[in-house]
């Protein structure tokens, strides 16, 4: 099932808007990446508009975690907690705003993993 995101049928007024057109092919979406914590990372490209490609990370092994002494790149351990649903820290997927153990700590995830290719955090215990 992908995801369609289509226009309002409603106005910021509340008013009624009709359909001046079928359904397109850019207002599909794709499906979630929903990454997960794996000892082998796993990347796959993803076609865009313009016919460029960025990485989806589908499983990530390492995080970005900015530290007070600078950037360093971390294993992550687990998944403790996220946002977005409590099932997702059980099965360990990474989204934004996660807590990630690492083996610095907890950290923060301040990027979105699915979109940018790569995990960012910022560390929020040591």
């Amino acid at each position: 099932m992908t995801l369609y995101q289509k226009p309002a049928k409603r106005a910021r007024t509340g008013g009624f808007r009709r359909m001046a057109a079928d359904k397109k092919a850019a207002h599909f979406g794709g499906f979630p990446a929903a990454t997960k914590v794996a000892a082998e990372p796993e990347q796959s490209p993803v076609r865009r508009r313009g016919g460029s490609t960025r990485p989806k990370v589908r499983s990530a092994a390492t995080a970005n975690v900015v530290t007070p002494e600078g950037i360093k790149k971390t294993k992550i351990v687990t998944v403790k907690e996220t946002p977005d649903n409590r099932n997702y820290a059980r099965m360990n997927v990474i989204t934004h705003g996660a807590l990630i153990q690492t083996e610095l700590g907890l950290a923060k995830v301040t990027n979105r993993p699915g979109q940018d290719g790569v995990v960012n955090a910022v560390l929020v215990k040591g």
